[in-house]
């Protein structure tokens, strides 16, 4: 791929705050600001727990929660610590935070702890965060992008499969989210939204982008 002076990729360990100081630091270098900062990254249930990803609560450990709570509440707190300080210098800026549906406790039957717990308290961190600096004109806002074919996705499908030959409803391409993340990014804290946990589906079909049969991915071969 050939370089480009406005793009600077890095890989970090969230968990790690070292390393976020250091991705920090040579962004900053590059670019001199932050003007938008979407917190996505976190460890999936199957990373926790191979290779499904799926336990009883009364199975796990404390060990669990702490690696679950680690990468994903702490270091969203953390990621956030550090990318802000330029917005609050300027008076300007959005933070995205990425949850999901399941964190207000919709499916209880899915057997996704910690992990919709973690993403439960960055829903409560984002409600927080918001009134807090309201007054810096910085917008906090959570995208819910709902069951998406990312990275690993057929791979999960085949060792979830049941007797129908698939688990779960059919996903979306993950290209859904960029339209909200987009308007997301845009906002601030005087005239825009702020405070807002928003369906990127929904978002979607109410700005004519199209619904769910716009968005579908085809199934993988489970066979």
């Amino acid at each position: 791929m050939r370089a480009q002076e406005n793009v600077l990729t890095l890989t970090a360990d969230i968990a790690n705050d070292e390393q976020i100081t250091s991705a920090y630091q040579t962004m900053m270098d590059r670019f001199g600001t932050v003007d938008v900062l979407i917190n996505n990254a976190g460890m999936r249930g199957r990373d926790l727990f191979p290779p499904v990803g799926l336990v009883k609560i009364l199975a796990t450990t404390r060990s669990d929660w702490r690696r679950m709570f680690d990468a994903q509440i702490f270091g969203t707190v953390e990621m956030t610590r550090q990318f802000i300080q330029p917005m609050l210098e300027k008076e300007s800026g959005s933070i995205v935070n990425v949850v999901s549906g399941g964190a207000w406790g919709g499916r209880p039957a899915s057997k996704e702890q910690p992990y919709m717990s973690a993403k439960a308290a960055i829903v409560n961190l984002s409600l927080y965060l918001a009134a807090e600096i309201k007054e810096n004109n910085i917008a906090v806002n959570m995208l819910i992008p709902g069951h998406t074919r990312t990275t690993g996705f057929d791979e999960l499908q085949r060792l979830r499969k049941g007797p129908s030959g698939r688990h779960g409803p059919i996903a979306v391409r993950a290209e859904h989210a960029v339209p909200l993340a987009i308007f997301l990014a845009k906002q601030d804290a005087s005239e825009g939204l702020t405070g807002q946990a928003i369906n990127a589906l929904e978002w979607n079909l109410h700005h004519g982008l199209g619904g769910f049969e716009a968005w579908a991915a085809p199934y993988p071969d489970l066979d």
